[in-house]
């Protein structure tokens, strides 16, 4: 098991090391649209593995190797490139988010009588 691999990392520092991954291993980020598509393109091969693990959809030969995390990880690797190409702190912006979420949505949940 690598160093990486045993560490915790913060958002801030995952948004570092993809950042310097970029720079050195992969040479330039794609451009944001680019990496837009490619996040349409990985969020749908995890919707696939979900239909098929969770859903009623069966699994095909080409879909048994799957790994769900690993789809999940690439997922958030390409949100990181596109929070760090156009200078969004995900940190920041997650506090921001339950911010919102903590006034907006305080009793909603809770009188939703579908979730009870």
């Amino acid at each position: 098991m690598s160093e990486l691999e045993k560490q915790e990392i913060t958002i801030s520092e995952a948004q570092q090391l993809v950042d310097e991954w970029i720079r050195t291993v992969g040479v330039r980020y794609f451009n944001e649209l680019t990496n837009t598509a490619i996040l349409m393109e990985e969020v749908g091969e995890l919707a696939r593995i979900m239909a098929r693990k969770y859903g009623e959809q069966s699994f095909k030969e080409s879909d048994k190797n799957k790994d769900l995390a690993d789809e999940m990880a690439d997922v958030l690797w390409v949100l990181i490139c596109l929070a760090n190409q156009t200078g969004v702190d995900l940190t920041d912006a997650l506090k921001k988010n339950f911010e919102k979420k903590n006034i907006r949505d305080k009793d909603r949940h809770i009188q939703n009588k579908k979730l009870q």
